[in-house]
């Protein structure tokens, strides 16, 4: 089970930073995922982080801006979400993958969390 958290409102330029705690004790061994889902827009990859948050990997938007990581100690991932915009507003997503290599499509994924909104105005 995956519960994200830590979305919110902010004004454009700001930062947010997004967690998404997984219950069980085998989250080391999962590949997870940020996507986002804008208004009347498919859902879409954000960022991915290997197993051991050795490698990490961006959505071209978001290079520069977003961190992904991970503690694998708290089974937490996090978003760190700098310099944000407006087209950055959407629904964010996590999710983690069994298969140990980092993928961009959503049904890549296994399992999902819940959400949270983030908003972002100009």
């Amino acid at each position: 089970q995956l519960q994200a958290s830590g979305g919110g409102l902010v004004q454009a330029g700001g930062s947010l930073r997004l967690s998404c705690a997984a219950s069980g004790r085998t989250f080391s061994t999962f590949v997870m995922g940020w996507f986002r889902q804008g208004p009347g827009k498919e859902r879409e990859f954000v960022a991915g982080i290997s197993q051991s948050g050795g490698s990490t990997y961006y959505e071209d938007s978001v290079k520069g801006r977003f961190t992904i990581s991970r503690d694998n100690a708290k089974n937490t991932v996090f978003l760190q979400m700098n310099s944000l915009k407006p087209e950055d507003t959407a629904i964010y997503y996590c999710a983690a993958r069994s298969v140990p290599n980092v993928v961009t499509y959503n049904y890549g994924y296994n399992y999902w969390g819940q959400g949270t909104q983030v908003t972002v105005s100009s």
